[in-house]
C-alpha cells in the first residue's frame, strides 16, 4: 500500500505544470476568509468555468457560497494551492470542477483521476468531509476528446459512489441533445466557455445538492 500511494503521488509529480504560473492569480485570495460569514460555507473552485460564473451568488441567495476559481488550472495545481484556496475557509462543503484541462494537456484519465482522488484525500485529512465532484463538460471546441472525457466522467462517478461524503455532479449529459449531439448555444465565442444557457444547465443539476 506504501508503494502504491508512493507511486500515485510520484505521478503527480512528474506530470504536473508547474503551478507558480498561477501565482500571481491566486494571490487575490489570501486572507480572504475572514470576509465571509463564519457558518456554513461553501466553496467553489477549480478552472475557468467556475472563475467566469462571475454571479453565481446570485443563483444561491440563501447560501454561503465562495468562488476561488482560476483560469486555466489543473488539478494538480489546485491540489498546491489547496491551503490558500480551499482549506483557509473551512468550508463545509466543496464543489471541484477540475480534469478538463487535465486531458486537454495531454495527461491520460488515469493520472487525472489520480490527481482528483490525491486531491479529495487532501481535503478529507483537512477535515472536509461534504465534496461534490463536477463532471467534465462537453464543449465545440474539445469535442474531439469526447470519448476521453466521457472515460473520465464515468470513472469519476464509480469512485464517487463508493467514497463516503463525496458526490458526483453529471452536468454533461444535460449539454447534449437527446441524440448525443452537443447543444452548441452554450458557449461563447471561444466555443469552450459558456454563456448564460450554460450555467442555467449547470444550476439545475447542482442547486439540489448544496447543503442547507
Amino acid at each position: 500500500m506504501f508503494l502504491f500511494v508512493a507511486l500515485t503521488l510520484l505521478c503527480t509529480v512528474l506530470n504536473a505544470q508547474d503551478p507558480l504560473r498561477f501565482a500571481e492569480e491566486v494571490r487575490k485570495f489570501e486572507n480572504t476568509a475572514e470576509d465571509y460569514p463564519l457558518e456554513n460555507r461553501i466553496v467553489f473552485t477549480g478552472s475557468s468555468s467556475i472563475r467566469l460564473w462571475t454571479d453565481f451568488k446570485s443563483y444561491f441567495p440563501d447560501h454561503n457560497v465562495i468562488n476561488t476559481g482560476f483560469g486555466g488550472s489543473e488539478t494538480s495545481d489546485l491540489l498546491y494551492y489547496k491551503e490558500l484556496l480551499i482549506s483557509q475557509f473551512n468550508p463545509k462543503q466543496v464543489f471541484i470542477y477540475e480534469g478538463d484541462n487535465d486531458l486537454n494537456s495531454g495527461k491520460s484519465v488515469p493520472i487525472t483521476v489520480t490527481d482528483i482522488l490525491n486531491l479529495v484525500n487532501a481535503l478529507k485529512l483537512d477535515g472536509i468531509e461534504n465534496i461534490v465532484i463536477i463532471s467534465a463538460k462537453p464543449s465545440i471546441a474539445r469535442w474531439e476528446l469526447k470519448e476521453k472525457y466521457e472515460l473520465l466522467n464515468s470513472t469519476l462517478k464509480r469512485f464517487a459512489t463508493n467514497i463516503k461524503g463525496v458526490e458526483y455532479a453529471d452536468i454533461w449529459t444535460p449539454m447534449l441533445n437527446k441524440d448525443g449531439s452537443l447543444k452548441e448555444d452554450l458557449f461563447l465565442e471561444d466555443d469552450l466557455h459558456m454563456n448564460k444557457k450554460g450555467y442555467d444547465i449547470w444550476i439545475k443539476v447542482i442547486a439540489p445538492l448544496l447543503l442547507k
